[in-house]
């Protein structure tokens, strides 16, 4: 399969990546400006490109002509959670946040659906739990929170429009990971909530379209 993923230069990224070039597929690493452990990956199924898609700015690389799987990984949380609090949380930091991780995924689509169409492929948009208006109990958190929720809406939205092209969305949880992201205070590892993400992008075609999946498989209530 040609596989195309953002953020791919750490964490969750990272995992995809290293997780389908083991399995002989090409990938399509994408990162915004440090390739961080992709320069240690020595494979020739490895491909970079350079891309910030909190930017209307073209990709610098190579991209490929069809996509049988993009995986929209690359976000941000924004400012620390006493930043993120109903006192503090500015205007500023909520467009940042939303721009990177719902209009962001937007852009690429935008940008690559065609790809994706002709492979009759798979979207994978990486959002979060903390997104669900059903599972927040504990309030604040407004940016990331916001954010994520409105990519569910978006990631829905494109699993409609691009059905009736043979293409399949999902919304994916990814679990209380230990990335940078959390500074490495998650409950999982990096490779348990890979390896369970990638088998329901497996699966994908079991769910409804843009539905939200954890990486356990289980529905997320939004």
């Amino acid at each position: 399969m040609n596989i195309l993923i953002t953020g791919a230069n750490r964490g969750l990224g990272l995992g995809f990546a290293r997780h389908y070039l083991a399995q002989g597929h090409d990938v399509w690493a994408c990162y915004r400006t440090d390739p961080g452990a992709l320069v240690k990956i020595d494979s020739a199924h490895l491909h970079t490109v350079v891309w910030d898609i909190s930017s209307d700015a073209e990709p610098v690389g190579t991209l490929p002509e069809r996509i049988d799987l993009l995986i929209n990984n690359a976000g941000i949380y924004g400012p620390g959670k006493d930043g993120q609090s109903l006192e503090k949380v500015s205007s500023v930091a909520m467009m940042d946040v939303f721009n990177v991780d719902c209009v962001g995924p937007l852009r690429v689509v935008q940008k690559l659906k065609e790809k994706v169409i002709e492979a009759k492929g798979t979207i994978a948009n990486v959002s979060s739990k903390m997104g669900s208006s059903g599972d927040n109990g504990s309030g604040g958190t407004y940016a990331y929170r916001a954010a994520k929720a409105a990519l569910v809406i978006v990631s829905k939205s494109m699993a409609v429009d691009l059905e009736p092209y043979g293409v399949q969305v999902i919304t994916l949880h990814p679990g209380w990971v230990e990335t940078d992201m959390t500074h490495q205070t998650g409950l999982i590892d990096v490779s348990t909530s890979v390896n369970g993400m990638t088998q329901v992008i497996a699966h994908a075609h079991d769910f409804m379209g843009g539905e939200f999946i954890a990486f356990d498989g289980k529905l997320v209530p939004y």
